[in-house]
This record gives C-alpha cells, structure tokens and sequence, in this order.
C-alpha cells in the first residue's frame, strides 16, 4: 500500500463516503417515526441496546483491543453520558418541534463548538478563514431557522414550540462536541477507536435506560413493525456500520477531508425532509441553505491550512 494518501475519487474512499453520508442524512427523517407515540428516551435506549452488542462483535472481529485500563473506562463513561446519552436524548426530543433537516442542518455547525473547545483545551489554533466561514454559515441557519420559526403557529409559546426544539438541538451539539474533544486527549488516542466507541455506547445505554425509566415509566412495547424496523435501521445500519467507516476514513484521508462528509449529509437530510415532511422551500430559505453550505466549506477549507 502506497504511503501516500488515496485520492477522494478512489473507491475505497468514494464508496465509504458516499455510503456514511447517505446513511446518516437518511437517519434524521427515521428518528421522526421513532418519536412518534413512543417515549423519545425509550427509543434512544432500544436504539443503542441493539448497537452496544454489534459493535463490541465489530471491536472483537477487527482484533482491537477491548479491556480498558480505569483511565481509559472514566473516558468511555464520559463519552457515554456526553455522546451516546445527552447528543441523542437531545436530538430525538428536539425533533419533536423542529423539521429533521434543520436539526441535522444545524448540527453541520457542530464544528463551531468542536474548535473553540479545541482552542480552549486543547491548545489548537482557530484561523481566520474558519471564523469567518462559520459566522457565513451561522447566518444562513439563522435564515432557516427563522422560516422554521415563522412557519410555527406556536413559536412564542415555550413549551411546545420550535424555540424549544432549537435549544435541544443546540443542547445536543454542545453535548456531542464535548464528547469529541474529551476523546482526543492522550488517553482517549491510546485506546482503539472502535473499542473506545463500544465502551462508550454501553455505559450511554446504561445511563439511558436509567432516565427513559425515571422519565417516561415502563418500557413501552410498540406494536407498529414499522418502528422496530427503523430501530433496526438506526442500531446497525446508522450506527454499527458507519462509525467504522466513517473513522477509517479519517485514517484514510485524514479529518479535514472526511469532514466534508457532513456537507453530503446535510444535503440528503434536507433532501429527505423535503419529500416526506413536506418541507417548504422558499427564497429565504434557499438563501439560507446556500450560505450554510458555502460558509461550511470556507471554514473547512481554511482548517487544512497550516
């Protein structure tokens, strides 16, 4: 194998990408059914209950190592809580106020947080370029989250309103961008990925098992083989099968590149949406959507400069 990175346009690159960013663009409209007259944290939980066993199989076939010292299980227990408890019990509750594509829009800025919790503790530099793409893709949400807000009846009643889905969803990157920070410390690049993730997942699982019960009562046993298959869907396809992938990417072609990936996922979510929630597109919107994207791309661009 060359020691030279593979080129984007190469199918051990092309196919993975395509694949992670389809699967994951496609999962923001399935979570919408899993909310739908079922516990929002019960569905976190079945979600994860199913995945947490596949990928320590996964962790297990790709030979990683899987006992954890006491440092690196804290970090798996941190992880957990931010990643696979708090990003997800956020997510499947904001999408109760908010369209699927706007939540997954707005988390294409997780890279905002991701660097200035770098830059804080982590020492990384922030460029110029970046800040000044993020504040261009800043503005364009704004667009779309006004029009989201302004196509609600009940926008100003807190409670039960896209305001309150917009302050999960922001919860939720705040959470995920935590969780990714704390796992590039030195003990997190000293555990394999794969069976960090797993680690991780199981103690997420634990964790929500404990509020869905706390929160919601009893386990409810939907009878609708629809949701079960899209609890299916979400544990091995959404989960179990691109996390792998997206991180051998990473290797692959490194972070910069790889977090394009997030631009592909966008587009299928707000595809997505449009076709099964009846998104309405409008001149604000596709403003707002062009300058989301165009700002993402100036400010990932500028972090592959040295």
């Amino acid at each position: 194998m060359s020691s030279e990175n593979p080129s984007m346009l190469s199918l051990r690159v092309l196919i993975p990408f395509v694949l992670t960013g389809t699967i994951w663009g496609s999962t923001w409209f399935i979570i919408t059914g899993q909310i739908d007259g079922v516990p929002a944290a019960w569905s976190v939980f079945y979600r994860f209950a199913l995945a947490t066993p596949a990928l320590f199989l996964v962790a297990f076939l790709m030979k990683r190592r899987l006992r954890l010292t006491r440092p690196e299980h804290m970090l798996a227990i941190l992880v957990g809580l931010f990643q696979f408890s708090g990003n997800f019990l956020f997510v499947y509750h904001a999408e109760l106020y908010v369209t699927s594509g706007i939540v997954a829009l707005m988390f294409g800025l997780m890279m905002v947080p991701n660097a200035l919790f770098a830059r804080f503790f982590l020492g990384e530099r922030v460029p110029a370029g970046f800040m000044i793409g993020s504040l261009v893709a800043i503005v364009g949400v704004s667009f779309l989250l006004f029009h989201e807000w302004d196509a609600n009846p009940d926008a100003g009643v807190i409670g039960g309103n896209v305001g309150l889905g917009i302050a999960l969803a922001m919860l939720g990157i705040l959470s995920a961008s935590i969780a990714n920070v704390i796992q590039a410390n030195p003990t997190g690049r000293a555990v394999p990925m794969v069976s960090l993730l797993a680690w991780a997942m199981l103690y997420g699982t634990i964790f929500d098992l404990g509020f869905a019960w706390i929160t919601a009562g009893p386990p409810p046993l939907p009878t609708d083989a629809s949701y079960w298959g899209g609890i299916v869907y979400l544990a091995f396809i959404g989960s179990v099968i691109t996390f792998p992938l997206h991180y051998n990417l990473v290797r692959e072609i490194g972070a910069g590149k790889t977090a394009y990936n997030a631009i592909l996922t966008i587009s299928v979510a707000m595809a997505v949406s449009t076709v099964f929630e009846g998104y309405g597109w409008t001149g604000l919107t596709i403003a707002g959507m062009g300058l989301a994207v165009a700002g993402m791309v100036i400010a990932l661009r500028s972090r592959q400069v040295r």
